[in-house]
C-alpha cells in the first residue's frame, strides 16, 4: 500500500532518500553487537531500515510526527525485540529514561533544532559514556562546530565538543539527497566523545560559556563582570589560566577554556 505524506517545513522534515548516504552513516557509526542506537527524526525510515539490518543490539527511534506511523510501525512489527518508537518532541523527552541507554546516536536531525538537540544529547547521555554521534546537519552548522579559535564561527557548543572529544566532517551532502530538497547543502559529521563526559551537564560550564559569548565584540573580562563575576578577582583568575585581559571569548584555545573553567570551579569550592 502506498502512503502519501505532506512534509511540514515547521518540523524540518527533509527526509533522507539517498541509500548511499544512509550506508555511509552506518559505516561511520562502526556499529557492533553491543551498541544501542538512538535515531532522532527517523522520518520515513531510510536510515532506520539500515540500522535494523546492522549488527547493533537495539534501536530507539524518537519521532514527533505520528503521521509517519505507516512507515515506522511495520518496522517495529518486524523487529519487536530490537526496535522501539517513542512519539514526542526530542527536546522535551528525557533521554536518560531510554532503556537500554544509547551508546551511539545516528540521525538526520531537524536542522532548526540542531544546536539545542546536540546540547541535550551531550548533557543527558554524555555522563553515561555516550561514545559517538553521526549526524546529518546543515553544512554551515558543521563549519561552526569545527571552527578554530579566533574565527567568527567559534561557538559555545563547538568549544564544548572540543573539550569532550573531536568533530570531523566526513562528507558534503547535496540537497538532492533529501525529499523535499533543502535550500542548502548538508554535511555528515562524526562527533567522537573520549573525555570530560560530564562537561555538558555542568551548570557552571554552561553559565561560563553563556556569559562569555553574551556580547561577542566585548572583551571576555567585561562580559564575565556583566554576568555578575567579581571584577576585582578576574585579573588573577585570567593570569592563572594564561589568558590576557584583552582577550575575547572566540579567541581562547581549548587549553585556555579548560584552565578558565578549572579556576572558576576552584573559586566556587
Amino acid at each position: 500500500m502506498t502512503h502519501t505524506f505532506n512534509n511540514k517545513i515547521s518540523l524540518g522534515q527533509n527526509f533522507l532518500n539517498n541509500p548511499a548516504v544512509a550506508r555511509r552513516c552506518l559505516e561511520a557509526g562502526a556499529l557492533n553487537p553491543a551498541d544501542v542506537v538512538l535515531e532522532v527524526g527517523p522520518g520515513q525510515g531510510a536510515l532506520t531500515r539500515e540500522l535494523l539490518q546492522s549488527s547493533c543490539r537495539f534501536v530507539h527511534a524518537l519521532e514527533i510526527d505520528r503521521r509517519l506511523a505507516p512507515w515506522l510501525e511495520p518496522l517495529r512489527t518486524r523487529h519487536p525485540d530490537r526496535f522501539k518508537i517513542s512519539w514526542g518532541d526530542a527536546l522535551s523527552v528525557d533521554l536518560r529514561q531510554l532503556s537500554p541507554l544509547p551508546t551511539k546516536v545516528l540521525a538526520n536531525i531537524p536542522y532548526n533544532i540542531t544546536t539545542d538537540l546536540i546540547w541535550k544529547i551531550l548533557a543527558e547521555l554524555g555522563p553515561n559514556r555516550l561514545e559517538r554521534l553521526i549526524l546529518l546537519v546543515q553544512k554551515e552548522a558543521a563549519d561552526r562546530l569545527n571552527a578554530p579559535p579566533a574565527t567568527k564561527g567559534r561557538s559555545p557548543l563547538g568549544i564544548t565538543l572540543e573539550q569532550m572529544g573531536a568533530v570531523r566532517t566526513l562528507m558534503k551532502v547535496s540537497p538532492g539527497s533529501f525529499n523535499p530538497p533543502p535550500k542548502v547543502w548538508s554535511a555528515l559529521i562524526s562527533i567522537a566523545l573520549t573525555k570530560n563526559f560530564d562537561l555538558a551537564a555542568s551548570p557552571l560550564w554552561r553559565r561560563l560559556l553563556a556569559a562569555a559569548f553574551a556580547q561577542r565584540r566585548k572583551k571576555l573580562v567585561n562580559n564575565l563582570a556583566a554576568a555578575g563575576c567579581d571584577k576585582s578577582r578576574l585579573p588573577a583568575i585570567f593570569a592563572a589560566a594564561g589568558i590576557g585581559l584583552a582577550a575575547r571569548a572566540e579567541e581562547l584555545t581549548a587549553p585556555q577554556w579548560r584552565a578558565l573553567f578549572q579556576e572558576f570551579a576552584a573559586a566556587e569550592n
